[in-house]
């Protein structure tokens, strides 16, 4: 399994509507891509969140970023011009324990 990770820190004026654009549209989106079997949304600290997206294999994270991402990005984008800071990381599952 593969772990594709998205930390987000965000000017505290845009706290609700980045919640409810990403249970209403990004997630939703980006899991009807067929690229993902699950989806998990986190708030941390004041204006951070995290966003995991489980793939079963490499194969299928690197078809999201060859023919979904760049549209998917770009829709973010566009309602979020600024105010938002992203980095994005990719885990590979080695094991896991019961």
């Amino acid at each position: 399994m593969v772990t594709y990770e998205i930390a987000a820190h965000l000017d505290e004026r845009l706290w609700p509507s980045y919640e409810a654009y990403m249970r209403d549209r990004h997630i939703p989106d980006l899991l009807a891509t067929g690229c993902f079997h699950s989806a998990s949304f986190a708030r941390g600290a004041p204006g951070d969140y995290l966003i995991r997206y489980q793939a079963p294999d490499r194969s299928s994270l690197d078809r999201y970023l060859a023919e979904h991402a760049e549209q998917l990005r770009a829709h973010f984008a566009a309602h979020f011009p600024d105010g938002v800071e992203l980095s994005r990381r990719v885990w590979d599952e080695l094991e896991i324990w019961p």
